[in-house]
């Protein structure tokens, strides 16, 4: 095997990774963290990892002892990591931060390897209210009780969206740290004002229907991500195991696109986190990009976490972007597979689109005002050119006895994927509508364009009328 023919650094390996060695390969996950899904769960549960393992050369007689963890957070699995327990984790920008800060403390060091899953635009994190509260927007979060998890991606997310307010969270607000299962309840009960969180939750708590989304951090324009590291030594004695991660988790990122309900429904079996939500995320215009490369808008992510983490004195730490991002590793994986990383570094679409209107039979031309169906016992959600298609269609199917799992829509300014029952809608006078996340930013475009704000329920029934 001749792996890395353009990169002398790794050519003085010694021959100590030598015939009839057991090279460990331990990796942490967060499964219920399913931005990291492509580069955990499914890279365990569908065995991807053996087809790229190297068997030849100085892995002729290797023998590999292959170790899954599963964590619900960054923190503990970075403590396994400097321990020498683990040799590979999954986890955000955040506590990917903390987790070379860790290393350095500990006089090693980590590598950041890859990017798995984020947006650009900073979609991912959000903040949620309690369903019933009459809270619609951030700007009426002062004074009040805000829960999150403390130097997490969401922390900064917060702190960056109540500063853009003209609110101090030092003194406007009050901050809990609250980890999300914990938030739960005190959301059910109403002894938070708001909570604001990672993936899934700013979504999963709406769509188990005891929250009500009025933020989501592409409305901060912080960019987010989740990605691996690695064992700098580790990397250095066994490149070519790291890459053979890599190009497993690039599998895990293909089938995913080619079957997103499919691999929506693997999540859900194996953490619980239901497929609806998954799709949302990661299916088509989903919230999220599946995005490996180390586009420059993830290094600045990774530059503010650092930063934030200083200010909330969680680290003292000053780590070098430049020598912790190390791209060399994806690089080569992305070759073997075949494919051009400088291409996809240069790619910033989300998945895309590609489907006739459900109900029309035409082509779908615009996405911006999308809308798509899962019904019940279909292994692939319906697709529509807009919301009114979409409603329409709905009420034949329920008549028909189907059951609808869940209805999306686009938001019409920002374009990130919503829970249509969770969403705001303004009908035009033609009878069109759009959806928006936000109430407040409904009424804006409604006063812009002569429209007038519904909510949900509305929104489907001045559908049924126009279908008359």
């Amino acid at each position: 095997m001749h792996l890395f023919k353009t990169l002398p650094f790794l050519l003085a390996l010694t021959l100590g990774a030598a015939n009839a060695e057991t090279i460990r390969i331990a990796i942490g996950t967060q499964d219920t963290t399913i931005n990291c899904a492509t580069g955990g769960l499914m890279i365990r549960e569908l065995k991807l990892l053996d087809k790229y393992l190297p068997h030849d050369g100085k892995y002729k007689e290797v023998t590999y002892d292959i170790q899954w963890k599963n964590f619900t957070s960054g923190a503990p699995l970075t403590n396994e990591m400097v321990a020498d327990r683990l040799d590979i984790g999954a986890m955000a920008d955040f506590p990917g931060s903390l987790n070379g800060a860790a290393f350095d403390k500990a006089g090693k060091k980590s590598l950041f390897i890859s990017v798995l899953s984020g947006s650009t635009q900073g979609s991912g994190n959000g903040i949620v209210v309690p369903k019933d509260s009459p809270i619609q927007s951030i700007s009426e979060l002062k004074g009040k009780t805000i829960s999150v998890p403390f130097a997490s991606t969401s922390h900064g997310m917060l702190l960056r969206a109540l500063k853009a307010q003209g609110i101090d969270p030092d003194k406007d607000v009050t901050i809990l740290t609250q980890a999300p299962e914990v938030a739960a309840p005190a959301l059910q009960t109403n002894k938070i004002d708001a909570h604001a969180d990672f993936v899934p939750f700013a979504e999963l708590f709406p769509y188990r229907g005891f929250a009500r989304k009025i933020y989501d951090g592409s409305q901060a324009n912080a960019p987010t991500f989740h990605g691996a590291l690695v064992s700098a030594e580790y990397a250095r004695k066994y490149p070519e195991v790291v890459v053979a991660y890599l190009r497993a988790a690039l599998e895990a990122d293909r089938l995913f696109a080619a079957e997103p309900e499919k691999y929506s429904e693997l999540i859900e079996k194996t953490t619980g986190v239901e497929a609806e939500v998954a799709y949302l995320f990661h299916g088509p215009l989903g919230l999220q990009t599946r995005d490996f490369t180390w586009k420059p808008e993830y290094r600045q992510a990774l530059k503010t976490s650092i930063e934030t983490l200083r200010y909330l004195k969680k680290t003292d730490a000053n780590l070098d972007v430049n020598t912790f991002v190390d791209d060399r590793y994806l690089r080569e994986a992305f070759k073997l597979s075949g494919r051009d990383y400088d291409a996809a570094l240069k790619d910033y679409d989300k998945l895309p689109l590609k489907a006739n209107d459900a109900l029309t039979g035409k082509p779908i031309t615009s996405i911006k005002r999308v809308a798509q169906v899962w019904v019940g016992g279909e292994a692939h959600v319906r697709s529509y050119a807009s919301p009114e298609n979409a409603f329409t269609d709905a009420r034949k199917l329920e008549g028909e006895g189907k059951k609808i799992r869940v209805i999306y829509a686009q938001d019409y300014n920002s374009g990130i994927k919503l829970f249509a029952q969770q969403a705001w809608f303004v009908r035009d006078a033609k009878g069109q509508l759009a959806a928006f996340l936000g109430k407040d930013a409904a009424a804006t475009w409604a006063r812009a364009n002569n429209g007038t704000v519904v909510d949900y329920a509305a929104a489907r029934q001045s559908a049924k009328l126009a279908s008359n």
